[in-house]
């Protein structure tokens, strides 16, 4: 996997667990706040922490922002200073935003100024969001110890339209396939809508399709590997 570069914006509690998280994971790590405390707190954990107002373009224009990868606007105080931040950063042509909501008033008040991926703190905890934000083909992840975990991923192009034979999940890449999540569509209200449905234990003949959710058993390292040559 590339190393990336992150701008996380807001050092309180949930974004700095996010930056040493990333961090942690050999990611670049910049990280940006208005409070001289939190930056303080984190500078010596991240590869740049500065103090600014993230909702003055300018400031984020002087740090180079638009040259990150990944924005993470993960303030939780103030809900005007997470839409400004987001459109900046969406407006400097960043590649991927990903913001933070607190409830769902603030998540669809998010998705309508165009953020596909939304962060909800009070769901989920931090070492589970950095993993889907380094791995945006994984959909969901349950950890168990020694490294191993079980994740719901996007099916990766590579795979899409063969059979699970002819990919042999477990000889070339230590996986275990546990089933297969279909997208289909059906009549609710006189409506058409796209539905998932488990496909139960796949047989060897089941074919995977561009839609599916594959739900994988292995490693961190081995499920990476698999992402990574299949993208």
């Amino acid at each position: 996997m590339k190393k990336s570069k992150f701008a996380v914006i807001g050092a309180g509690k949930f974004g700095s667990a996010i930056a040493r998280e990333l961090a942690s994971k050999g990611a670049e790590v910049h990280v940006f706040d208005n409070c001289e405390e939190r930056i303080e707190n984190i500078k010596d954990e991240v590869a740049l922490a500065v103090m600014l107002d993230a909702t003055d373009v300018r400031a984020l224009q002087s740090q180079s922002v638009n040259d990150v990868d990944v924005g993470i606007v993960a303030i939780g105080e103030n809900f005007e200073a997470v839409i400004l931040s987001t459109v900046h950063l969406i407006d400097m042509g960043v590649e991927r935003v990903i913001s933070r909501a607190s409830g769902p008033h603030q998540k669809t008040i998010l998705e309508k100024i165009g953020v596909n991926e939304i962060l909800t703190p009070e769901d989920e905890v931090a070492s589970v969001l950095v993993e889907r934000v380094l791995n945006p083909d994984i959909v969901s992840f349950l950890q168990f110890p020694d490294d191993y975990e079980i994740a719901e991923i996007k099916a990766p192009k590579a795979i899409c339209n063969r059979s699970i034979d002819e990919i042999d999940l477990r000889n070339k890449y230590k996986l275990t396939l546990v089933t297969i999540k279909r997208e289909s569509e059906v009549k609710k209200g006189g409506e058409l809508v796209k539905e998932q449905h488990m496909l139960g234990v796949p047989k060897s003949e089941t074919v995977i399709e561009e839609t599916d959710t594959i739900v994988v058993f292995g490693t961190l390292k081995d499920i990476d590997r698999f992402i990574e040559i299949n993208h």
